[in-house]
């Protein structure tokens, strides 16, 4: 007889399922943590419109900016993107602004899939979900 070598097919069927068992247990993980990261991004981009918003106020004598482009077209800048249109990391930002005041939403574009919840920052840095 020859000497055979080789993996049997019992052999690979066992590394297969040991490769799926893995993978069943890692991928929930993993969107778990993409859900807290644009959580957290989300958060973050509100905080940023708020800090932008409120800096403006102190320099205008307490008048908040009207629109998203007091914030990004002044020199310097006290915000270098818009937010207010478009998706950014799995969240719809919307900007309400008036010279009173603001409200700044981010909504998911898929509750569960791409965020957990809505976040809502308004005039003073307030943030709700």
């Amino acid at each position: 007889m020859r000497n055979k070598k080789g993996f049997t097919l019992v052999e690979i069927m066992i590394v297969v399922a040991i490769i799926a068992l893995l993978a069943a247990i890692a991928i929930p993980n993993l969107l778990r943590a993409k859900l807290s990261a644009n959580d957290a991004l989300a958060k973050s981009t509100l905080r940023s419109l708020s800090t932008a918003s409120e800096t403006f106020a102190t320099a205008e004598d307490g008048i908040y900016p009207g629109n998203i482009a007091s914030l990004t077209g002044a020199t310097p800048a006290y915000i270098n993107n818009d937010y207010c249109t478009g998706t950014y990391s799995g969240f719809t930002y919307g900007c309400a602004m008036t010279v009173g005041g603001y409200t700044f939403t981010a909504v998911p574009v898929g509750v569960g899939t791409s965020g957990t919840t809505t976040f809502i920052m308004s005039t003073g840095g307030i943030l709700t979900e």
